[in-house]
C-alpha cells in the first residue's frame, strides 16, 4: 500500500498500479479528488494529519506539492509516522536548475511565459503564484537533512530533466 499525497487527478496512482502497488489517492482538495480518474481508492485529507495508523503503509509518493507545505519538517515527520520500517518515500517537485543557461531559459519560460498562458486559459493568479512557489523550497542539502531528522535513511536527492525537477527518496528506519 502506497499513499499518493496531493494526488491531484491520480497520475501517480496509475503509475503505481502499473508496477503492482496498491495506491491510495489522498488530496486536500475535493475538486482534485473528483477529477481523479485512476480508479484508486481516494480520500480527502490534510497531509499534515493523515487518517492512517502508525507504520501502516509501505511507501509514500508526492508529486509537485512540497513547495505548497509551509512546515516541511512537520510533513516529513507525518510521512515518517505512517511509513513502515524499510518503507520508501519518493517526493518529486520542481527545482531551480544549476546550469546557468538552463536556469536562464527556465526563468524566462516558467517566470514569464507560463503565467501569461495560464492567465489566458485559466486562473491567472494561480499561474503567477507557481514560479514564486519554487523559491519557498529549501536547498537540496536542507531537504535531505529534514528527511534524515524525521527518521529516514538512505536519503538521496537527484536533479532530473536538466535540473528542472528534483527527486527526493529515502527509506524509513
Amino acid at each position: 500500500m502506497v499513499l499518493d499525497l496531493a494526488s491531484g487527478t491520480g497520475d501517480f496512482c496509475r503509475e503505481l498500479s502499473k508496477h503492482g502497488l496498491i495506491p491510495l489517492s489522498i488530496d486536500f482538495s475535493f475538486g482534485m479528488l473528483a477529477a481523479d480518474t485512476s480508479g484508486s481508492p481516494r480520500t480527502q485529507a490534510d497531509a499534515l494529519s493523515l487518517p492512517v495508523h502508525d507504520a501502516a503503509v509501505d511507501g509514500v509518493s508526492c508529486g509537485f506539492a512540497l513547495r505548497n507545505f509551509v512546515d516541511l519538517p512537520r510533513f516529513f515527520a507525518e510521512i515518517a509516522r505512517v511509513t513502515k520500517r524499510g518503507g520508501r518515500v519518493a517526493l518529486l517537485d520542481v527545482s531551480v536548475p544549476t546550469n546557468p543557461l538552463v536556469r536562464l531559459g527556465n526563468s524566462v519560460y516558467f517566470g514569464k511565459v507560463v503565467p501569461r498562458i495560464g492567465a489566458l486559459l485559466s486562473d491567472g493568479a494561480a499561474y503567477r503564484y507557481l514560479p514564486r512557489s519554487v523559491s519557498y523550497l529549501p536547498d537540496p542539502d536542507q531537504l535531505c537533512r529534514m528527511l534524515t531528522d524525521a527518521g529516514f535513511v538512505d536519503v538521496s536527492h537527484r536533479q532530473l530533466s536538466g535540473g528542472l525537477t528534483q527527486l527526493l527518496s529515502a527509506s524509513r528506519v
